[in-house]
């Protein structure tokens, strides 16, 4: 089993709804928050990465609700990779208050050459940097 990554952030206030909870939409900006900062521990500043002559664009995602998180919890989002392909990867994202699971998801990503558009194959150096943080499909909870 691949080695986790978890980042931590506070529930603000103008991020929760009128029930008192995190509005929906903010989960997967949460999720943009993680994934960045995994980028970061694992190969470095985003914007190297553009410079290098490749970007990463979201292809689908999907985010299962739990339970709310509410303001001033600490949220933990551990991000699973589950998958590494030709030109994709594959997250598993789960947010977590303590030991309660407040939502969970797959969100698919595909490498692009940012001036082209089209598909690009994961770089060498980016996938090795990457396949620490990958999972087994058995060890990730799939929504």
């Amino acid at each position: 089993m691949g080695e986790i990554f978890t980042h931590r952030l506070r529930v603000r206030y103008s991020e929760c709804d009128q029930q008192g909870v995190v509005f929906n939409g903010h989960y997967l900006f949460y999720y943009d928050v993680a994934v960045t900062e995994l980028w970061r521990e694992a190969i470095g500043a985003y914007t190297d990465m553009v410079e290098q002559g490749y970007d990463l664009v979201v292809a689908e995602a999907r985010i299962r609700y739990r339970e709310g998180a509410r303001f001033d919890d600490l949220l933990d989002i551990s991000m699973p990779i589950a998958k590494l392909g030709v030109t994709s990867m594959i997250v598993r994202p789960e947010f977590r208050v303590g030991d309660r699971l407040m939502a969970d998801g797959e969100i698919r990503h595909v490498f692009i050459d940012p001036t082209a558009g089209g598909k690009k194959e994961i770089p060498p150096d980016a996938r090795a940097a990457l396949e620490p943080y990958l999972v087994s499909d058995e060890a990730s909870s799939a929504p």
